[in-house]
């Protein structure tokens, strides 16, 4: 067993060395011209701050998160729906990759010992248990980064959701006031500090440093979180640039629809959460007869 074990420990080793070896390499063309654009549009480019009482995790993922990155790029990865993701949480694609590296090695680890709580447990002696164990494992181990951030998403995607709605209702007041759309949409992103809020309102900002219309931003922003309201916002608020009043009911009846949708997605949350807790209550109950029942069905069978 020891030589079985050392071997599927020798083989997920030479795994993870490969991938490492597969790593280095010269950046392409294009992967450098898309650094430069990046760094452009971004600003001045990101330096790296002196990185104090950190701990091995933060190091390992600063370390190869870059190298990952450019490996991705180099081979024409592109992860548009992970991208939308990560860009709707605010997390670094280089940050994200290396988390997958990182939870793939520690995947190495789990494999032997439950190989070896199956052998004790006699439930297998082959000697491929161990190398089967420790791929699963590192696969799945892979993937778990993306299950996370796909969990993630999905709540933080209705709560943008939630707040485009009110973000439509906020315009439309502003023009019904009297204010132009710049002016309308500006001030609906200020009545508030959320997250989608300040987003919206930083969109906003860059497009008028761009010189780029208002009404485009929520559009671009939609575009780079996956999130199709603030897409079908841009087509409303270009509507309304171009006839003013003639659709601003429309942009109400827009929001009415988004907050009708959000009304019954959360009905129907409600719905699936009180079904649980009725299964949960009939397994309850059932336990309960079952421990009532069991002395008078053992004292019937002892005759």
């Amino acid at each position: 067993m020891i030589a079985t074990m050392a071997a599927g420990g020798a083989f997920g080793l030479g795994l993870f060395l490969l991938v490492r070896a597969l790593l280095p390499g010269r950046v392409s063309p294009a992967a450098a011209v898309a650094r430069v654009d990046a760094l452009r549009a971004g600003g001045a480019p990101a330096v790296s701050a002196p990185v104090t009482a950190v701990g091995a995790q933060e190091k390992i993922i600063g370390r190869i998160g870059p190298k990952i990155a450019a490996f991705y790029a180099k081979q024409g990865w592109t992860l548009h729906s992970q991208r939308a993701n990560l860009a709707l949480l605010e997390k670094p694609l280089d940050v994200f990759l290396a988390q997958k590296v990182v939870f793939a090695a520690a995947g190495l680890l789990v494999g032997p010992p439950i190989s070896l709580v199956l052998w004790m447990g006699g439930v297998t002696d082959s000697a491929l248990t161990p190398v089967w164990l420790t791929l699963v494992s590192i696969v799945g181990c892979f993937f778990l980064p993306d299950m996370e951030v796909a969990t993630e998403a999905t709540k933080v995607r209705a709560e943008y959701q939630r707040a485009v709605s009110v973000y439509m209702s906020l315009v439309h007041l502003n023009l019904a006031g009297g204010s132009g759309l710049p002016e309308a949409m500006k001030a609906a992103a200020e009545s508030s500090n959320s997250a989608p809020m300040v987003r919206i309102r930083r969109a906003l900002d860059e497009a008028r440093l761009q010189g780029i219309p208002q009404w485009q931003a929520p559009g671009r922003l939609g575009e780079e979180v996956g999130l199709t309201d603030l897409i079908d916002l841009t087509s409303t608020l270009s509507l309304v640039a171009e006839d003013g009043a003639k659709v601003r009911q429309s942009l109400k009846a827009r929001a009415e629809t988004l907050r009708r949708r959000d009304i019954a997605r959360m009905e129907t949350a409600a719905g699936a959460n009180g079904q649980s807790m009725l299964v949960a209550q009939m397994l309850l109950v059932a336990g309960f007869l079952v421990f009532l029942g069991y002395p008078a069905m053992q004292h019937l069978a002892s005759f």
